[in-house]
């Protein structure tokens, strides 16, 4: 497997030196996995020249079986260690500003529909749940940003609500850009951020979680994009007050599985769950039309 994930991370940087520093080894290690790994199937699998590296067209053909090699003998390590009682596992991954909105439903949900199964949740962000459903780390991953690659299938669950809050005003005309912290949650977020209050984008401080933000604004002061259940807490405890004439910011929510799970039972079970936690339960006719253009575009 050695070799396998050596072959993938080439697939993916075109660089033996680059592969060499992700994966903390020399360069002529990385060659030296990718000349044993050729003799092993019989074909060269990479071509090098002055442009670079590239797959040949047997490594075309390799690749996906790579893939797919990768994924089982994870999925085989994941078994022989399951510690559940009926010897299985869902691996959850959830982005981390998700982590606190309502979990105790969300698992309740999960038990009901697999109430054999033992459920693993992770925080992390989108880059690396994409890398762990890939790999076959992670079975469901809950996300912002997909990154499309050839084994993962992805839909669009719903969305969250950010608002502005400040310890200093309660209008946005009198938001003081210096104290201003940029929310930086995902690029679909930074997008609309940008087309909405281009004024705030260029600031000196961005926070890019939820729980950080939320800090920030407690032991200091200042103004900021939060969750709307962090929001109604800091305005409850007189810490923050909403921001008037500030734009919603709606951040879409997407589930990941890898390909081959995609139609198995107990997948669709828990993404039908997923769905009904994350789809707004009534329409918000307010919302801005500049969000839906960037959203489209995302």
């Amino acid at each position: 497997m050695e070799l396998i994930d050596t072959f993938l991370d080439l697939c993916e940087t075109k660089s033996f030196n680059q592969t060499a520093e992700r994966l903390g080894v020399t360069q002529s290690t990385v060659s030296g996995r990718i000349k044993s790994l050729e003799a092993a199937v019989g074909v060269r699998l990479f071509q090098r020249s002055r442009a670079g590296t590239a797959l040949t067209t047997q490594g075309l053909r390799f690749e996906p079986h790579a893939r797919s090699l990768r994924h089982n003998w994870i999925t085989a390590l994941n078994a022989t260690r399951d510690t559940a009682m009926a010897g299985v596992t869902m691996r959850i991954g959830l982005q981390h500003d998700l982590v606190s909105l309502e979990m105790n439903r969300l698992i309740g949900a999960f038990r009901d529909v697999l109430p054999d199964t033992a459920f693993l949740v992770e925080a992390d962000y989108s880059t690396q749940m994409c890398a762990d459903l890939m790999s076959g780390a992670q079975d469901i991953a809950v996300l912002y940003s997909p990154r499309q690659q050839p084994d993962l299938h992805f839909q669009t669950l719903g969305d969250v609500r950010y608002v502005m809050v400040s310890t200093e005003c309660e209008d946005l005309s009198k938001i003081d850009p210096a104290s201003y912290i940029l929310a930086n949650y995902s690029p679909a977020f930074a997008h609309a951020h940008a087309a909405l209050l281009p004024a705030l984008t260029h600031v000196s401080l961005s926070i890019g979680q939820n729980a950080a933000m939320v800090d920030l604004l407690t032991s200091l002061s200042g103004s900021g994009y939060v969750l709307e259940h962090s929001a109604k807490a800091l305005v409850a405890s007189k810490v923050c007050a909403h921001v008037a004439g500030a734009p919603v910011i709606h951040q879409p929510v997407f589930a990941g599985v890898n390909l081959r799970n995609r139609h198995r039972a107990a997948y669709r079970k828990l993404i039908r769950i997923l769905h009904g936690q994350y789809t707004p339960k009534t329409p918000d006719r307010r919302r801005d039309r500049v969000v839906g253009r960037v959203r489209k575009k995302e």
